[in-house]
C-alpha cells in the first residue's frame, strides 16, 4: 500500500473511531435521561446532533478524496466502499438516540412510574454490539463481526418481551397507556441501533472476506 494512502486510510479510521464514541455516548445519555427522567441530559443529547451531522459529512469527503486520489483497489477499496456506508449507520444511530432522548423528555413530563422493562439490559446488550462491531472494523476481525451478528436475535428477542409486558400492563393500566408506548418507541429504537451494529458488522465481513453476507444469515 502507498505510504500516503496507508496515512489517510488511518485517519480515515480514526475519525470513525471518534464518531462511534460519540454516537455511544449519545445513546448512553439518552437511555439515562429515561431512566433517571433527567431532562436535561435528554435536552444535551438533542443539542449534539448537528456534531454528529457534521462529522458523517466530513467521513464522507474524506472518502470521495480517498477514492479521487489514490484510486485504491482490492482490499483498500472494499474499506473505503464499507466506510462509507458504516458512516451513514453511525449518523442514523445519532438520529436514534435523539429519538430516545425526546421520548425521554415526554416520559419525564408524565406521572412518576416504575419501569419494569429492561430497557437498560437491552441497552447493554446493544452498546457491546456497537463496540465488538467497530472493534471488528479497526481490526478486520471477520469472526468477531459474525458473532456481532449472531447476537442481533438476542436484542430482538428482549424487545419482543418488553412488547408483551407493555401490552399486559396497558391492558391492566390503562391510564398509563401514554408513558407505556413510549417507552415502546424507545425499545424499537435501541432495535434499530442494533440493526446498524449489524449492518456494521456485515460490511466488516464483506470488507475483510470479500463476502457479501446480509441475505444469508445462516452462513455465520
Amino acid at each position: 500500500m502507498p505510504v500516503h494512502l496507508q496515512r489517510e486510510i488511518e485517519r480515515l479510521k480514526k475519525d470513525i473511531l471518534a464518531l462511534c464514541a460519540i454516537v455511544e455516548e449519545q445513546v448512553q445519555n439518552a437511555v439515562q435521561a429515561l431512566l433517571e427522567r433527567d431532562v436535561d441530559l435528554a435536552k444535551n443529547v438533542e443539542g449534539r446532533d448537528e456534531e454528529i451531522d457534521r462529522r458523517e459529512v466530513e467521513v464522507e469527503e474524506e472518502c470521495l478524496k480517498i477514492l479521487a486520489l489514490h484510486q485504491p483497489v482490492a482490499i483498500d477499496l472494499r474499506f473505503i466502499v464499507s466506510a462509507l456506508k458504516i458512516n451513514n449507520d453511525l449518523e442514523r444511530i445519532g438520529d436514534l438516540a435523539v429519538n430516545v432522548a425526546k421520548k425521554a423528555v415526554s416520559f419525564a413530563a408524565e406521572s412518576p412510574m416504575e419501569i419494569a422493562f429492561d430497557i437498560a439490559g437491552m441497552w447493554r446488550k446493544t452498546q457491546s454490539m456497537l463496540r465488538d462491531s467497530i472493534d471488528a472494523l479497526v481490526n478486520l476481525n471477520s469472526s468477531l463481526a459474525a458473532d456481532v451478528c449472531a447476537r442481533d436475535d438476542e436484542v430482538d428477542r428482549i424487545k419482543r418481551e418488553i412488547r408483551v409486558g407493555i401490552e399486559e400492563q396497558i391492558r391492566r393500566e390503562p391510564d398509563k397507556v401514554r408513558p407505556l408506548l413510549r417507552l415502546l418507541a424507545v425499545s424499537r429504537n435501541l432495535e434499530r441501533i442494533a440493526d446498524c451494529a449489524t449492518n456494521i458488522a456485515e460490511d466488516v465481513i464483506y470488507m475483510a472476506e470479500g463476502r457479501i453476507v446480509r441475505h444469508n444469515k445462516l452462513d455465520f
